[in-house]
Order: C-alpha cells, then sequence, then structure tokens
C-alpha cells in the first residue's frame, strides 16, 4: 500500500494598528467615528516539500513579502487605503491575499483577527486537508 503524497501547510503572524470608520446599523455611534485596532493577520501557504530545499516556501521570502503588505497598512487611515471597499475583517483578508496571491506560491489562506474584541475572519481556499 502507497503513502499518499505529504502536503505541509506553513503559516506566519503578523501584526498591524490601524485606524478606520465604517457604516454600520448594530454599534453605529462609535463605528462612525474615525477608531483604531490593533489587528493579528496569518498568511498560510500549501504544498508539498521542496525536496532540494525541505521546505514548502523559504520563510524568510514570506516575511518579506508580509512585510510590504503590512508595510501599507500599519498606522494608516483604512478607509484611504482599501478605496471603494469598507474596512471589515472580510475585506481586509481579501486585500491582504490580493497583495500577496503574486508573490507567494501555495497560499491558501489568510486571517485577520481583532484579539482585544474577538473578532476573526478566515478566507481559505485549496488548503491541505480542505
Amino acid at each position: 500500500m502507497s503513502t499518499p503524497p505529504e502536503r505541509f501547510e506553513i503559516s506566519q503572524r503578523f501584526f498591524f494598528d490601524a485606524a478606520h470608520t465604517l457604516e454600520r446599523h448594530t454599534e453605529s455611534e462609535g463605528s462612525r467615528r474615525i477608531h483604531g485596532h490593533t489587528y493579528h493577520a496569518t498568511v498560510c501557504a500549501s504544498g508539498p516539500r521542496d525536496s532540494q530545499t525541505g521546505m514548502v516556501i523559504d520563510i524568510g521570502e514570506l516575511r518579506l513579502q508580509i512585510e510590504s503588505v503590512r508595510a501599507r497598512l500599519d498606522h494608516h487611515f483604512l478607509d484611504d487605503v482599501m478605496g471603494s471597499e469598507p474596512a471589515t475583517l472580510e475585506n481586509l483578508c481579501r486585500f491582504i491575499r490580493q497583495a500577496l496571491q503574486p508573490h507567494v506560491p501555495g497560499l491558501c489562506a489568510v486571517i485577520v483577527e481583532r484579539e482585544a474584541l474577538g473578532d476573526r475572519c478566515e478566507l481559505r481556499w485549496n488548503c491541505a486537508g480542505i
């Protein structure tokens, strides 16, 4: 009996502080004013281990790509960064995916959290085990 092919998932976590406004029906008073959060984001890449390097992706390269996205978000006003999209957790996941996908082979998930509030959003596609 043959062993099924191995598929690994590697992740890197980062944080950024940013401000935004948000039009909503519930908790609307504070949301409409400029306010800020500390966001924690995790990006995941999956695939087989390269036989030469032993890695799915070089974690140092992943960190470099993440830093370029982090620089666009950290200490910025997300209403400006996101363009016409509201700065929701869902849209932040999409923004990070769109920024990283051309540069991170095997990118398969982005998770954005506001730990202080207990909020979390996961965007997943083509991940190991899914």
